[in-house]
């Protein structure tokens, strides 16, 4: 699969708005080095030509659909941010994202998406307009695995700083994630007492029938077929969660003895 029928073919909204900007940038730099000499034949359609200013879509769609385009274009920028979050881009991190691009695309589709990654992670990304780009042109349950791989790319060191934290808490509240959401993924990457409450966004005072309509309701939620829209490769993460929200419900079975 060449670049360029990745980046031109599988995007849509993304080539809008603050979004657009940064990816249009990224490639800037892959066109300049093509130009010198330092990498082989990489995009041929869909960028803009030299010398020409990059125009974006900037009107949003009615109901929008995400691509699976736009969902990786939006995974890159925001993995980006984390992965600097601590003021430091650990190897481990870095590995964990080429390592989840090769999962979900293989390695010629893993190797585009890399060169554009360490290409975004070179610049500067203004977070509150992106984030709110995503938000108003992205569904929810894309969202929620938009936070579920950033959580999986600032455990791949083995512990999820403060920082790292902060700052993914910071864009789940720029995409529009409600707290309960938020603190149910959090939940799948840390280890307490309470983490299966916390995953089916109950509390320890919930009865035994609260326990079951929570499950269904997170089963639902969180069920692998919410993001069949974005290909068979962003399922995976997906089946993840259903797992996290199966294995807390089995967790308090066991612990009430239901």
């Amino acid at each position: 699969m060449s670049f360029s029928k990745w980046i031109g073919g599988a995007l849509g909204w993304s080539f809008a708005g603050p979004v657009g900007a940064i990816i249009g940038l990224a490639i800037g730099s892959i066109i300049d080095s093509i130009a010198d000499g330092s990498t082989g034949p990489f995009i041929g359609q869909g960028e803009p030509r030299r010398g020409e200013r990059a125009t974006y879509r900037t009107q949003p769609r009615q109901h929008p659909q995400t691509q699976s385009g736009d969902f990786e274009v939006s995974l890159l920028i925001l993995a980006s941010v984390v992965i600097k979050a601590d003021g430091q881009q650990d190897k481990r991190e870095l590995d964990f994202v080429r390592q989840q691009f090769v999962n979900m695309y293989g390695k010629e589709r893993a190797n585009h998406a890399f060169k554009l990654f360490k290409n975004i992670s070179q610049q500067r990304v203004s977070l509150r307009p992106v984030c709110l780009q995503i938000q108003q042109m992205m569904d929810h349950p894309s969202r929620l695995q938009l936070i579920h791989f950033l959580f999986g790319i600032a455990k791949a060191d083995g512990t999820v700083t403060q920082d790292e934290e902060r700052q993914i808490h910071t864009i789940a509240g720029y995409l529009g994630i409600n707290s309960k959401d938020y603190e149910s993924i959090k939940a799948m990457f840390y280890s307490s007492s309470d983490n299966a409450y916390k995953v089916l966004e109950i509390d320890k005072t919930s009865t035994v029938e609260d326990i079951k309509k929570a499950y269904r309701k997170m089963a639902m939620k969180y069920h692998p077929d919410k993001v069949r829209h974005l290909g068979k490769e962003h399922q995976e993460g997906a089946e993840e969660k259903f797992r996290q929200v199966q294995m807390a419900y089995e967790q308090l079975q066991k612990e009430r003895g239901f």
